[in-house]
């Protein structure tokens, strides 16, 4: 992550806060803006181009709203990012703004790495273990590796649990070379 896309985030998540604005709502306006700048090459070059003025610009972006309609708060935003030179930085502060909103709300965000994919019910008894462990809503992104061979490895924040075989193998051996020791 830019360091810069943090206070940027943060930024949006007090605006949000204050303004007592749906986040989910806010997010979507900005997928759709995200997903105009992603299809559109000319729209990039020219909102990115130093060339072109602030005023150009945000005119750009006022006509581009016509069609999104993003609230105030939304195209506010996407003008600062405009107007402070830090639009090639959008996915990135939105990725943190994301889980500044979850920090904000309290909800975990875990990645489980598995050795199999697994079902439906599976991947629910697993996120309602992990949401008893952290006392808090999860959300559960899955990652499939073969080489553990089995069980789970659970990252919720910096904290690893690995429940994986290969991970008991491992300190089993580290066991095993200490006692010979």
């Amino acid at each position: 992550m830019a360091p810069l896309a943090a206070p940027y985030a943060r930024a949006l998540a007090d605006v949000i806060a204050h303004a007592h604005i749906d986040a989910a709502q806010v997010e979507g306006q900005l997928a759709d803006f995200g997903a105009a700048w992603h299809a559109s090459s000319p729209l990039r070059e020219v909102l990115l181009d130093p060339s072109f003025s602030i005023e150009e610009k945000v005119a750009i972006l006022d006509k581009l709203n016509v069609r999104l309609q993003m609230g105030p708060e939304s195209r506010n935003f996407v003008a600062v990012l405009i107007r402070h030179d830090r639009l090639h930085l959008f996915d990135e502060i939105i990725d943190e703004f994301r889980h500044e909103m979850n920090r904000r709300l309290g909800i975990s965000e875990v990645q489980v790495t598995t050795a199999h994919k697994l079902d439906d019910a599976a991947r629910a008894d697993l996120e309602a273990q992990i949401a008893g462990l952290t006392k808090s809503r999860i959300i559960a992104t899955f990652h499939e590796d073969s080489s553990l061979m089995g069980g789970a490895i659970v990252r919720i924040g910096s904290t690893v649990y690995d429940g994986s075989i290969r991970g008991r193998l491992d300190r089993l051996e580290e066991q095993l070379a200490a006692s010979q020791a």
